[in-house]
């Protein structure tokens, strides 16, 4: 089992994404990349702690790869949106690959340039490439929010 960590604005959808993915073992929402000890939804939303809106992900490398996790990532955002996502705006929504180990960081850089390269995009890819930091788990109701509501959101996440 390996992991990974995406933000891609607010963490409901991409949870909902990549729960979809074959070989995704479980996928967890929460809170990295910021300063803040132990922070909850409503101080990660005041923009004061430096935390994006993540997705932790457990997936089986036979399985699914982390290139083709990527390729899930790259699809399920507006990666040219920075520090927004849609009607979400502030730093806890950017765009974010943070990497377990080197060889992440390497797959992720090269994923960059050539999704920059597509032209799929207007605009430069504003995904920032760190070091994962520590992960903490968001509240209770935030997990599986979309799947527990499906019918708040109709058809929209099928």
């Amino acid at each position: 089992m390996a992991k990974a960590m995406f933000g891609a604005g607010c963490f409901w959808g991409i949870e909902e994404t990549f729960r979809k993915t074959q070989g995704v073992l479980d996928v967890a929402v929460g809170y990295s990349g910021g300063a803040t000890e132990d922070p909850t939804y409503e101080s990660v939303c005041s923009g004061t702690t430096g935390h994006a809106e993540v997705v932790e992900i457990d997936f089986d490398e036979q399985k699914v790869s982390f290139e083709q996790l990527l390729t899930v990532f790259w699809d399920c955002h507006n990666p040219t949106q920075l520090n927004y996502q849609g009607p979400d705006v502030g730093t806890q929504y950017r765009t974010a690959i943070f990497t377990m180990d080197e060889e992440q960081v390497e797959l992720a850089i090269e994923s960059k340039k050539q999704e920059q390269d597509s032209n799929r995009h207007n605009g430069d890819i504003a995904t920032e490439i760190k070091p994962a930091q520590k992960f903490w788990r968001a509240e209770e109701y935030h997990q599986q929010y979309i799947a527990k509501n499906r019918g708040r959101f109709g058809r929209l996440f099928g």
